[in-house]
Protein backbone atom coordinates (compact mmCIF):
# COMPACT_ATOMS: atom_id res chain seq x y z
CA UNK A 1 0.00 0.00 0.00
CA UNK A 2 1.39 3.34 -1.00
CA UNK A 3 1.18 6.31 1.28
CA UNK A 4 2.47 9.86 0.78
CA UNK A 5 3.64 11.26 4.09
CA UNK A 6 3.11 14.83 3.06
CA UNK A 7 -0.12 14.90 1.11
CA UNK A 8 0.35 18.53 0.21
CA UNK A 9 3.24 17.48 -2.04
CA UNK A 10 0.63 16.62 -4.68
CA UNK A 11 -0.78 20.12 -4.45
CA UNK A 12 2.72 21.56 -4.55
CA UNK A 13 3.52 19.68 -7.74
CA UNK A 14 0.43 21.09 -9.43
CA UNK A 15 1.21 24.62 -8.30
CA UNK A 16 4.83 24.43 -9.42
CA UNK A 17 3.87 23.13 -12.85
CA UNK A 18 1.74 26.22 -13.37
CA UNK A 19 4.64 28.62 -12.77
CA UNK A 20 7.57 29.65 -14.93
CA UNK A 21 11.23 29.01 -14.23
CA UNK A 22 12.12 29.93 -10.68
CA UNK A 23 15.36 31.08 -9.08
CA UNK A 24 17.13 28.03 -7.65
CA UNK A 25 19.57 30.01 -5.53
CA UNK A 26 19.29 29.32 -1.80
CA UNK A 27 19.83 31.96 0.87
CA UNK A 28 22.72 31.06 3.15
CA UNK A 29 22.25 32.04 6.80
CA UNK A 30 24.05 31.47 10.06
CA UNK A 31 23.79 27.90 11.31
CA UNK A 32 20.86 27.16 13.59
CA UNK A 33 21.29 25.65 17.02
CA UNK A 34 19.45 22.37 17.26
CA UNK A 35 19.14 19.69 19.86
CA UNK A 36 20.67 16.40 18.79
CA UNK A 37 17.93 14.08 17.63
CA UNK A 38 18.92 10.43 18.03
CA UNK A 39 17.53 8.44 15.13
CA UNK A 40 18.50 5.07 13.77
CA UNK A 41 21.18 4.92 11.07
CA UNK A 42 18.63 3.80 8.49
CA UNK A 43 19.79 5.41 5.24
CA UNK A 44 20.58 3.05 2.37
CA UNK A 45 23.88 4.56 1.22
CA UNK A 46 24.00 2.31 -1.85
CA UNK A 47 20.85 3.98 -3.20
CA UNK A 48 21.49 7.51 -1.92
CA UNK A 49 23.43 10.25 -3.68
CA UNK A 50 24.13 13.96 -3.87
CA UNK A 51 24.26 15.35 -7.42
CA UNK A 52 26.44 18.35 -8.34
CA UNK A 53 27.05 20.57 -11.36
CA UNK A 54 29.66 23.30 -11.76
CA UNK A 55 29.98 25.94 -14.46
CA UNK A 56 32.71 27.86 -16.26
CA UNK A 57 32.65 30.15 -19.34
CA UNK A 58 33.47 27.28 -21.69
CA UNK A 59 31.02 24.72 -20.33
CA UNK A 60 30.14 22.70 -17.26
CA UNK A 61 30.92 19.51 -15.35
CA UNK A 62 28.57 17.36 -13.32
CA UNK A 63 28.71 14.26 -11.20
CA UNK A 64 27.87 12.60 -7.92
CA UNK A 65 28.99 12.27 -4.33
CA UNK A 66 28.01 9.27 -2.19
CA UNK A 67 26.76 9.26 1.38
CA UNK A 68 28.82 7.44 4.00
CA UNK A 69 25.99 7.26 6.55
CA UNK A 70 22.74 8.91 7.49
CA UNK A 71 19.44 8.74 9.28
CA UNK A 72 15.98 10.18 8.81
CA UNK A 73 12.55 9.81 10.32
CA UNK A 74 9.15 11.36 9.77
CA UNK A 75 6.65 12.13 12.53
CA UNK A 76 3.38 13.97 11.95
CA UNK A 77 4.64 15.16 8.58
CA UNK A 78 7.90 16.60 9.99
CA UNK A 79 11.24 15.16 8.91
CA UNK A 80 14.37 14.98 11.04
CA UNK A 81 17.77 13.45 10.54
CA UNK A 82 21.18 13.99 8.97
CA UNK A 83 23.14 12.95 5.88
CA UNK A 84 26.91 12.44 6.07
CA UNK A 85 28.55 12.95 2.67
CA UNK A 86 31.70 11.05 1.72
CA UNK A 87 33.78 13.71 -0.04
CA UNK A 88 36.38 11.13 -1.14
CA UNK A 89 33.70 9.67 -3.42
CA UNK A 90 33.41 12.76 -5.65
CA UNK A 91 32.92 11.45 -9.17
CA UNK A 92 32.79 13.20 -12.54
CA UNK A 93 30.04 11.96 -14.87
CA UNK A 94 32.52 11.91 -17.79
CA UNK A 95 35.00 9.83 -15.81
CA UNK A 96 37.78 12.43 -15.66
CA UNK A 97 40.14 11.25 -12.91
CA UNK A 98 42.12 14.48 -13.36
CA UNK A 99 39.07 16.59 -12.52
CA UNK A 100 38.13 14.30 -9.63
CA UNK A 101 41.62 14.64 -8.18
CA UNK A 102 41.53 18.42 -8.54
CA UNK A 103 38.16 18.67 -6.79
CA UNK A 104 39.49 16.54 -3.93
CA UNK A 105 42.70 18.50 -3.37
CA UNK A 106 43.24 21.68 -1.36
CA UNK A 107 42.25 23.94 -4.28
CA UNK A 108 38.63 22.90 -3.85
CA UNK A 109 37.29 20.63 -1.09
CA UNK A 110 40.55 19.51 0.58
CA UNK A 111 39.22 16.00 1.16
CA UNK A 112 42.30 14.84 3.08
CA UNK A 113 41.63 17.49 5.73
CA UNK A 114 37.82 17.48 5.45
CA UNK A 115 36.80 13.92 4.48
CA UNK A 116 33.08 14.46 5.06
CA UNK A 117 30.41 17.10 4.63
CA UNK A 118 27.08 17.00 6.43
CA UNK A 119 23.47 18.15 6.12
CA UNK A 120 21.56 18.17 9.43
CA UNK A 121 17.83 18.82 9.12
CA UNK A 122 16.56 21.33 11.67
CA UNK A 123 12.95 21.90 10.55
CA UNK A 124 10.47 21.48 7.72
CA UNK A 125 7.23 23.15 6.72
CA UNK A 126 4.86 23.56 3.80
CA UNK A 127 5.23 27.08 2.44
CA UNK A 128 4.20 28.70 -0.83
CA UNK A 129 2.98 25.37 -2.10
CA UNK A 130 6.26 23.53 -1.44
CA UNK A 131 7.78 21.47 1.35
CA UNK A 132 10.64 23.61 2.65
CA UNK A 133 13.38 21.72 4.49
CA UNK A 134 15.82 23.76 6.57
CA UNK A 135 19.12 22.32 7.70
CA UNK A 136 22.72 23.08 8.65
CA UNK A 137 25.08 22.32 5.75
CA UNK A 138 28.74 21.82 6.62
CA UNK A 139 31.37 21.96 3.87
CA UNK A 140 35.04 22.10 4.87
CA UNK A 141 35.19 24.18 8.09
CA UNK A 142 32.04 26.23 7.45
CA UNK A 143 28.49 25.47 8.63
CA UNK A 144 25.56 27.49 7.29
CA UNK A 145 21.78 27.15 7.39
CA UNK A 146 20.00 26.68 4.08
CA UNK A 147 16.38 25.97 3.12
CA UNK A 148 15.64 23.76 0.13
CA UNK A 149 12.39 22.52 -1.46
CA UNK A 150 11.92 18.75 -1.30
CA UNK A 151 9.48 15.87 -1.20
CA UNK A 152 9.40 13.17 1.45
CA UNK A 153 7.54 10.01 0.49
CA UNK A 154 6.86 6.75 2.32
CA UNK A 155 6.22 3.82 -0.03
CA UNK A 156 5.73 0.46 1.68
CA UNK A 157 8.06 1.40 4.53
CA UNK A 158 10.79 2.93 2.34
CA UNK A 159 11.39 6.64 2.94
CA UNK A 160 12.62 8.77 0.04
CA UNK A 161 13.92 12.31 0.52
CA UNK A 162 14.31 14.06 -2.82
CA UNK A 163 15.24 17.72 -3.07
CA UNK A 164 14.71 19.96 -6.04
CA UNK A 165 17.89 21.23 -7.68
CA UNK A 166 19.21 24.25 -5.80
CA UNK A 167 22.08 26.69 -6.37
CA UNK A 168 24.73 27.14 -3.71
CA UNK A 169 27.49 29.75 -3.63
CA UNK A 170 30.69 27.80 -2.98
CA UNK A 171 32.47 30.97 -1.87
CA UNK A 172 30.25 30.96 1.24
CA UNK A 173 32.05 27.73 2.23
CA UNK A 174 35.63 28.84 1.48
CA UNK A 175 35.90 26.91 -1.78
CA UNK A 176 38.17 29.44 -3.46
CA UNK A 177 39.77 28.06 -6.62
CA UNK A 178 39.01 30.21 -9.68
CA UNK A 179 36.51 32.31 -7.75
CA UNK A 180 36.03 36.00 -8.54
CA UNK A 181 35.00 36.43 -4.90
CA UNK A 182 38.61 35.83 -3.86
CA UNK A 183 40.80 36.57 -6.88
CA UNK A 184 41.01 39.42 -9.38
CA UNK A 185 42.29 39.46 -12.96
CA UNK A 186 40.98 35.97 -13.75
CA UNK A 187 39.53 37.15 -17.07
CA UNK A 188 37.81 34.14 -18.65
CA UNK A 189 39.70 31.65 -16.48
CA UNK A 190 37.21 31.85 -13.63
CA UNK A 191 34.81 29.16 -12.40
CA UNK A 192 31.31 30.25 -11.39
CA UNK A 193 30.74 30.57 -7.67
CA UNK A 194 27.20 29.22 -7.99
CA UNK A 195 26.95 25.47 -8.36
CA UNK A 196 23.89 23.24 -8.55
CA UNK A 197 23.20 20.49 -6.04
CA UNK A 198 20.42 18.08 -5.16
CA UNK A 199 19.84 15.15 -2.82
CA UNK A 200 18.17 11.80 -3.36
CA UNK A 201 18.22 9.76 -0.18
CA UNK A 202 16.50 6.45 0.56
CA UNK A 203 16.05 4.75 3.91
CA UNK A 204 13.85 2.36 5.83
CA UNK A 205 11.41 3.28 8.57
Amino acid sequence: MKKVILSLVVVATILVSCKGKEDKKVVVKEAKKVETVVVENNVNVAESVMLWKGFKPTGSHNGTVKLSSGAMSVSNGVISGEFVIDMSSIADADGSTRLEGHLKNADFFDVEKYPTSKFVITSSEVKDGKVQVTGNLTIKDVTKSITIPATIIDVDGVLTFKSETFELNRADFNVKYGSKSFFGNLKDKFINDNMEMSFKVKGTK
